[in-house]
């Protein structure tokens, strides 16, 4: 790292640190602190829906299976592209049309009072730890390149985006969203670039045609590392989930923001669209990374983390891009976590003022309160992330697999009811808190109690799982018995709707 970079990365700092000061007065109200009024045109949408779908997690956890695995890693992201794209074909401008505020309105319009209360605190401590697996990301990079402590990082990285969200609300959250897809694609564009040539001996041209062939075999032939009924299921189950965590009533907070269900539905295209662009430049350099670092253990600044295929972006990013370059790269780095980090404290503090404090604690307030309230919620919930991100920082497991047994086990139950609630609008209000509890006992009985050697036998697989086929199969089990035990126990409540269709208010 240069003085150059170093400058670059203060500048950016400062920069988006004064989007907080520049849209501070943008919030008149708390309807504009969480959601910009709803008066957003669709290029902002857009990049705000497509920045908070991935994070630093992107360059550090999915970069770390690229390196190890390869092209399969395209797979998540094709089922981003898939569920924006059917957001703009019909989901959008639905969730345009609810004109809630908060996605828990939408759920208290659907099913009632109890279960507003119920997904509001079943959310909360889901969306924390999420940020904070973003946060662990966005440190792990940060503790490479500046060869600081971990813990420490992720203190002061935290401290930064709790700053910005709690100060500007959702109009700096947008801003910066938007400005930092402006940053984020040309230099992962030149990241890719500089991979390729590192991997010709300083050409571009034979670089790119020597890639594909100095690749692992494994890279591109996936049979290798995993028998084809594994990848299979979860190949499915990845596009399933994907498609679910983008088209459910608590993520329709992404298309609240919009002027309207024209540009609400052009956010969603624009979103897809970028994510089927995205994955071919973001994967290059760390499968380059494996062509020219096959032992990661040999480079001294990763040392610090736990999972060293974490680091193969950086790796790469440190001894192939020129003074200032990286620099810019930490920024982009930057740039993706705290669009996912600031997006998400502002939903959850939008979720807590709107759904428990206005409606249970303090139902006269002034708008005031609620905004002032709203700003401290922000700074309490960032250290809470903070917390969740040293805690994560401990675990043995890398970022990658953490993120999707999470997603699988706990985040998949949760918007299961908010799928077929957005589908199917006759069900008693029961149905939807009962088949979460459902789905997290599926999820305990796949991972702790369940036999896998039963689930091997059904595959028809003539031995044991090995490491990574273990791993993967604990990826989709849980995923894919939720989705079909859930939804089965949900479609099944709907007979019971003629009785209660809702809590009574």
């Amino acid at each position: 790292m240069s003085i150059f970079d170093y400058g670059v990365i203060v500048c950016y700092l400062l920069f988006i640190t004064s989007l907080g000061f520049i849209f501070r007065k943008f919030s008149s109200d708390s309807s504009d602190f969480f959601r910009g009024g709803g008066n957003m045109l669709w290029w902002l949408v857009g990049a705000t829906a497509f920045m908070t779908q991935f994070s630093a997690w992107t360059f550090t956890g999915a970069a770390g299976y690229a390196y190890s695995n390869g092209t399969m890693i395209m797979v998540i992201f094709i089922g981003n592209a898939f569920g924006y794209f059917c957001t703009f074909l019909f989901s959008a401008a639905r969730f345009r049309q609810m004109r809630v505020v908060t996605p828990m309105e939408a759920i208290r319009d659907r099913y009632g009072k109890v279960n507003e209360q119920f997904f509001t605190w079943v959310w909360l401590p889901i969306g924390i730890f999420y940020a904070g697996i973003w946060l662990t990301g966005i440190s792990s990079f940060v503790s490479v390149v500046f060869g600081m402590d971990l813990k420490l990082t992720i203190l002061a990285v935290g401290l930064v985006v709790l700053f910005m969200a709690s100060l500007g609300g959702s109009w700096a959250v947008v801003a910066s969203d938007f400005m930092q897809v402006m940053i984020l694609i040309p230099i992962s564009m030149v990241a890719a670039f500089l991979a390729i040539q590192a991997v010709g001996d300083g050409s571009f041209a034979s670089g790119a045609a020597t890639f594909t062939s100095k690749l692992p075999e494994h890279h591109f032939d996936w049979t290798i590392l995993l028998r084809p009924q594994i990848i299979i299921f979860w190949v499915v189950a990845m596009i399933i989930k994907q498609f679910s965590t983008i088209n459910n009533l608590n993520d329709s907070y992404r298309f609240l923001f919009a002027k309207d269900t024209r540009n609400a539905r052009k956010a969603g295209l624009l979103a897809s669209l970028l994510f089927l662009f995205g994955p071919i430049i973001w994967f290059i350099p760390p499968m380059a990374a494996a062509i020219l670092y096959p032992d990661l253990s040999a480079i001294p600044e990763l040392s610090t983390l736990n999972n060293m295929a974490d680091g193969a972006y950086v790796a790469i990013g440190l001894r192939t891009m020129p003074m200032g370059m990286i620099g810019l790269m930490v920024s982009a780095i930057f740039a993706a976590t705290i669009s996912s980090m600031d997006s998400g404290l502002n939903k959850s503090a939008g979720i807590f003022i709107r759904n428990f404090y206005k409606p249970v604690l303090r139902k006269d307030a002034t708008e005031t309160e609620y905004l002032v309230a709203a700003k401290i919620v922000t700074a309490v919930f960032g250290l809470l992330v903070i917390s969740a991100s040293l805690l994560i920082s401990t675990s043995d497991l890398g970022l990658f697999d953490v993120m999707q047994l999470f997603s699988a086990n706990v985040a998949i139950p949760f918007v299961i009811p908010l799928i077929w609630g957005f589908i199917i609008k006759k069900s008693p209000a029961w149905s939807a808190w009962s088949t979460v509890i459902f789905g997290f006992v599926i999820s305990l009985f796949t991972t702790r109690i369940m036999n896998p050697e039963i689930i091997r036998g059904v595959l028809g697989l003539d031995s044991a799982f090995t490491d990574v086929e273990y791993t993967h199969y604990l990826q989709f089990i849980g995923l894919l018995f939720n989705v079909i035990l859930s939804s089965l126990w949900f479609l099944g409540t709907v007979v019971f709707s003629r009785y209660n269709s809702r809590d009574s208010e």
